[in-house]
This record gives C-alpha cells, sequence and structure tokens, in this order.
C-alpha cells in the first residue's frame, strides 16, 4: 500500500538554517532515501519551494489568483515522500527515520492512491 509521508515544519526555521546546516541536514535525510530505494519502498520524493513564492488558485470558473497558501499554523508543508509499505506501522517507522535525523519536523503519514500514467486506475484500499 502506498502512503504519502508529509513533512511539515517552521518554513522560517528552514530558512534561517546556513548552508552548511542544511546540507549536513539534508546528507542525512538523502542517507534514509537511500535505504528507502534499496529497499524497493521508496517512490517519488520532493522538497518544496518557499511558501513566499507560491500562489493558491481558488474559487469558480477559472478561479482567482492569491498570494502563497494561507494557512493558520506554525507548521507549513514543506516536503513530501511516497513510500509502499504492507502496512501503517511501517511507514511510520521510516518517519520515525525522517524525525530521528530532523527532529523538529511534523511528519504526517497518510495512505494514498497513486495514479500513474498510462496505467489503469485500481480500487482504492479501504483498510
Amino acid at each position: 500500500m502506498y502512503y504519502a509521508i508529509l513533512a511539515y515544519h517552521e518554513e522560517a526555521a528552514v530558512e534561517s538554517w546556513t548552508k552548511e546546516e542544511d546540507a549536513a541536514l539534508m546528507t542525512e535525510l538523502l542517507e534514509i532515501n537511500d535505504r528507502l530505494v534499496h529497499e524497493k519502498s521508496l517512490g517519488p520524493a520532493a522538497r518544496l519551494g518557499s511558501t513566499q513564492r507560491a500562489v493558491t488558485l481558488r474559487g469558480k470558473g477559472a478561479g482567482m489568483i492569491t498570494d502563497g497558501p494561507f494557512a493558520e499554523t506554525k507548521e507549513q508543508l514543506l516536503g513530501f515522500y511516497v513510500v509502499d509499505f504492507p502496512t501503517l506501522e511501517a511507514a511510520v517507522e521510516a518517519a520515525r527515520d525522517l524525525r530521528r535525523v530532523n527532529p523538529t519536523a511534523v511528519y504526517e503519514i497518510r495512505p494514498i492512491s497513486l495514479y500513474v500514467p498510462g496505467t489503469p486506475l485500481t480500487a482504492r484500499d479501504e483498510d
């Protein structure tokens, strides 16, 4: 089953890191990525750009564009992983590995349906 591991953090805190601090953290996170790739459990992963450079589309018809996402939370969604594990518990363990490296981040683990271009849609798994 596929799970999204959504990585939340206070964007201002992340942006305050020096290039060296950021590179050190990314090196450790990529070690976990490499292990998950070796285990054939990691799908797409992405580090999202700044919310200051994002826009949101909402509303009827063609919609209206507004600056950035609006969130009434301290943390912003800053990245995500798509993982393939047989159970939620296994996906949580992968998120715990990520959190050991980045203990100030918050990780949300959520089952997802993965849509791959050119492949037939399958029924949604219900747990």
